[in-house]
């Protein structure tokens, strides 16, 4: 949240100000209410002009309402950047970043400010000084940065779309935690004016929307498209190694981009690549680098891509934030403090190798994607990781994950992370890359395709979800025979969550349940089990125990003698009917 000081100061701007024929009807600092997931810093309204009269069509962007992360100028406001010594030392904008004004012109309104990662350094979605916004999909793990935000405000149904930034995955990768679309245009398509500065080789203006619809018509208001006729792919390349660092099975992600295409195309506009052998034949100067940075070991050719493009991130960055870092020394969390370190020590001596690489990287993967050509690659390596994590992982992570981020970043290509199911019920994504220029293209590639994409996902994901369900059942079944009955109960949970349906496992967490005494959950968990099977003799038996613990003699002689009925022969019922036989006299 914003320091007294600083909304003082953005107050006294506001106080009378309209904004380049625009208005501020209201500006609201938010409150600690839980309806925007903690995706919003605060809240104002920055209204479209009026719709012209009929016959005339109305403004394209009519009825949307959309909110921008904080590192767009929005004139009156301070541009925090996602740390409060940045706003402490800033005035407030004088002129709205020209994306946001272009948005408002086309009929969108714009609703406030959001939450990112500290000046844009983390694709994790935590912000130390502000909280993390709840990711709406997964709510104990990590929304994705640094346009955490702007993807939780999406996610959250708090807007219809909202304004990020990508500069090394900032919107690609919150995009597909939190199971939206998110959009990374061609690299310098859209004016980056009034945006503060990541590292300007990269640096995008990217968007989040929930459908392929409304994707694109941001994409066209914010690119200024003119009118064209919208064409298919004539190719579709599946990355099939980027595919083989994802820990996520091949068949939950791109199986499903494969039957669509199949369903929309035909099998023959599909081929496979290996990607990195492709760019290690055609960038020939990462072998400089290797050379330069190798103990000897062979480096794959993507994780050097990726490692020549954090190096010139690095650089820029210090080239545009080093003076306030060093005058301002801001409180920074210690992974982005690390990171900011690392860009201050870095020394010139390698940028301009690195800038050969990112010009070779350019034309070789823009050939590449020539001629309607879509490649296909996962957009993360794996599920967003649980909140909290400070261990080796994340650090794991982040390096697969630019492995593959790193190919758009470097070769200036336009990017769509698509959602593809569920994974262990957390969001799985897709991405879709064009050639550099190609963003109606490939807007109008989502649109077409994303219906068979998901309903194709649909079905890979309940086929996995009832195997996975049954798996965590069979684990369940091992703890409890080696009597962790915790343990087990966790795993049937684990069960019920992607089977809610499943009267056998209500049953078996019943049995743990049991062994635990707590026969309150017994009894709950077999009422539920007998909502879905009414002859489940099991459920009858074990709800029948718990309620003779629970002193609940006639419940209990009934459960027992309905199980007798459903098997006549069942000699727990018989047993347990005597016994309570004598206790109802």
């Amino acid at each position: 949240m914003p320091s007294d000081a600083v909304v003082a100061r953005s107050i006294g701007v506001l106080l009378g100000l309209g904004i380049a024929g625009f208005f501020i009807l209201r500006r609201t600092l938010k409150s600690s209410s839980k309806k925007d997931n903690g995706a919003f810093i605060y809240y104002f309204e920055l209204l479209p002009p009026p719709p012209p009269p009929p016959p005339s069509a109305p403004l394209p962007l009519s009825g949307l309402t959309f909110a921008v992360k904080d590192i767009f100028d929005v004139e009156g406001f301070i541009t925090g950047f996602g740390n409060p010594v940045w706003a402490e030392t800033h005035e407030p904008a004088t002129v709205t970043a020209p994306a946001v004004k272009v948005l408002v012109e086309a009929g969108a309104k714009c609703v406030g400010k959001l939450h990112m990662d500290e000046l844009a350094y983390s694709i994790n979605g935590e912000n130390k000084h502000y909280g993390t916004p709840v990711n709406p999909a997964a709510p104990n793990r990590i929304p994705g940065g640094s346009s955490s935000g702007s993807a939780v405000a999406v996610a959250a149904n708090c807007v219809d779309f909202s304004l990020g930034t990508d500069t090394g995955g900032s919107v690609r990768v919150p995009a597909a935690f939190c199971g939206i679309l998110g959009f990374r245009p061609s690299h310098g398509a859209i004016s980056v004016s009034g945006v503060l500065p990541m590292a300007q080789s990269f640096d995008t203006v990217g968007w989040f929307a929930k459908d392929p619809k409304t994707l694109r018509q941001v994409g066209h208001a914010l690119l200024q498209l003119p009118y064209s006729d919208s064409k298919q792919p004539r190719r579709v390349l599946i990355a099939d190694d980027c595919f083989k660092l994802s820990l996520i099975p091949n068949e939950d992600v791109v199986g499903a981009v494969i039957r669509s295409v199949q369903k929309l195309l035909g099998r023959q506009v599909l081929q496979y690549i290996n990607l990195g052998d492709f760019i290690r034949r055609n960038v020939p100067s990462l072998k400089e680098l290797e050379k330069e940075i190798s103990n000897g070991s062979p480096i794959g050719a993507l994780t050097l891509l990726r490692t020549a493009m954090q190096l010139l991130q690095r650089w820029e960055f210090k080239e545009n934030h080093q003076e306030w870092l060093e005058n301002a020394k801001p409180d920074l969390s210690s992974d982005i403090a690390a990171r900011v370190q690392a860009a201050l020590d870095m020394k010139g001596d390698q940028v301009s190798l690195v800038q050969q690489i990112r010009n070779e990287a350019r034309f070789a993967i823009n050939d590449l994607l020539k001629n309607d050509t879509i490649l296909v690659m996962p957009t993360v390596p794996d599920i967003p990781p649980k909140l909290g994590i400070k261990a080796d992982f994340p650090d794991e992570f982040r390096a697969r994950a630019f492995d593959l981020l790193s190919v758009s970043g470097m070769s200036g290509c336009c990017q769509v992370s698509v959602p593809v199911g569920e994974y262990n019920n957390v969001p799985t994504a897709v991405s879709l890359l064009a050639k550099r220029g190609s963003d109606r293209f490939l807007l109008d590639t989502v649109l077409t395709a994303y219906p068979t994409i998901q309903e194709e996902a649909k079905g890979a994901s309940d086929r996995f979800s009832a195997e996975a369900a049954e798996m965590a059942k069979e684990k369940g079944n091992a703890s409890f025979k080696e009597k962790d009955y915790k343990k087990a109960i966790s795993h049937y949970t684990d069960a019920i969550r992607m089977d809610e349906n499943n009267a056998t496992f209500y049953n078996n967490r019943a049995m743990a349940y049991l062994q635990l005494c707590s026969f309150q959950e017994a009894e709950a968990d077999c009422t539920k089990a007998l909502g879905l099977d009414k002859k489940s003799v099991k459920a009858y038996l074990r709800r029948g125990t718990a309620r003779e613990f629970l002193g609940y003699y006639k419940e209990a002689n009934d459960d027992f003698r309905q199980a007798q009925i459903l098997e006549p022969t069942n000699k727990t019922a018989s047993e347990a009917l005597a016994r309570l036989k004598k206790l109802l006299i």
